[in-house]
């Protein structure tokens, strides 16, 4: 398929979910993509815009975020991977869109957020889900997601059935703009003010790395026996050398004692008449025109990788295979953990 630049955004409002029907409650899992009856990795996401997407779901104040992700994404992993009742984390929340996708499908959730600023607007997005009739619970601490188990309480340990995050790729992004007198300014597209460089943002590839094992590892622990990580992740360019961040995020989850078991891709193009419909920002697509000018093949952006790993069902060193013929028991039931309450506040960490 083919990419072109989309010319009529649409104005309907979706809900993220709609796109996903529901699996039947005795489906278990078998080895594939679950949310698509034909098991397609490739996922529908950018049918409507990120602005689109979220009018009315949101508060307005969730556009400052510099790197939101698509609520279509979050919706569709909470779907795909778990079941009503069940428990989901993300431990870096920003806005909160995980949580919001997961109340609203009936799931409990909690996230960890760095950044005051943040963390307030994700609880305001929470409450405004439960006005809208959202039947989940969710709580944001603030928090270092690498010390995560020194902020979550202990009786969570093993509870949780999906955590769905997004590391951060640099600590600056695209952001918003509008016109000034010298012509186009950009605003809120960077994490905090630039002094406080606790977020992972600022530090480098390796760095990077090190503090998402550390994140992995404290989400490994909390996840139950089967549980699934889905972690969204593209490469970037940093001086014309292509920075390989989804392969540093599956050598992490190796790290942290989790086992990848799919790979998918989340759309950032819509699908039109057999064509990829770019919805590239401002800066992506001036970018991208003076790589062009200067003979440089470079093209839109139309999706992010989608890496999913899992936590073993049998301990390390076990006989028995943790995963026989590809399958992975981590959809069944509903857990009884929410009467811990997992709202407080702990030391810094990152967005």
């Amino acid at each position: 398929m083919s990419a072109v630049p989309e010319q009529h955004p649409a104005t309907a409002q979706p809900d993220p979910n709609t796109p996903h029907a529901p699996r039947p409650a005795g489906e278990g899992y078998q080895g594939k993509h679950r949310a698509d009856p034909e098991a397609l990795s490739v996922w529908a996401t950018a049918q409507f815009t990120g602005p689109v997407q979220r009018r009315g779901r949101y508060v307005p104040e969730s556009v400052k975020h510099p790197a939101r992700m698509l609520p279509a994404i979050a919706a569709h992993a909470v779907r795909a991977y778990t079941r009503p009742g069940d428990l989901v984390l993300d431990p870096m929340c920003g806005i909160g869109t995980t949580l919001v996708e997961a109340v609203h499908a009936g799931r409990d959730a909690f996230g960890i957020e760095y950044e005051p600023q943040w963390s307030n607007i994700a609880d305001a997005n929470i409450r405004h889900a439960h006005d809208q009739g959202a039947t989940g619970r969710a709580s944001v601490i603030r928090g270092d997601s690498t010390r995560l188990m020194s902020l979550v309480p202990a009786a969570l340990t093993g509870q949780v059935a999906l955590v769905v995050t997004s590391p951060p790729y640099g600590p600056t992004v695209h952001g918003l703009v509008r016109p000034g007198a010298d012509g186009v300014v950009k605003h809120d597209d960077r994490y905090n003010d630039g002094q406080d460089r606790g977020n992972l943002a600022y530090r480098d590839l390796t760095g990077l790395a090190d503090g998402f094992t550390r994140i992995l590892a404290g989400c490994a622990t909390l996840l139950r026996p089967g549980g699934v990580v889905v972690v969204t992740a593209r490469p970037w360019r940093k001086r014309g050398e292509l920075v390989d961040l989804p392969s540093a995020v599956i050598a992490a989850g190796q790290r942290a004692g989790l086992v990848p078991i799919e790979r998918c891709v989340a759309l950032l193009a819509a699908v039109r008449d057999g064509h990829l419909v770019a919805r590239p920002s401002f800066f992506q697509l001036q970018q991208v025109r003076k790589a062009r000018a200067g003979g440089v093949p470079m093209h839109l952006i139309a999706h992010e990788d989608v890496l999913i790993l899992a936590k073993p069902m049998k301990p390390p060193g076990s006989r028995e295979p943790e995963h026989p013929n590809g399958e992975l028991d981590g959809a069944s039931g509903s857990s009884e953990r929410m009467g811990t309450r997992v709202q407080g506040e702990g030391e810094g960490s990152m967005s």
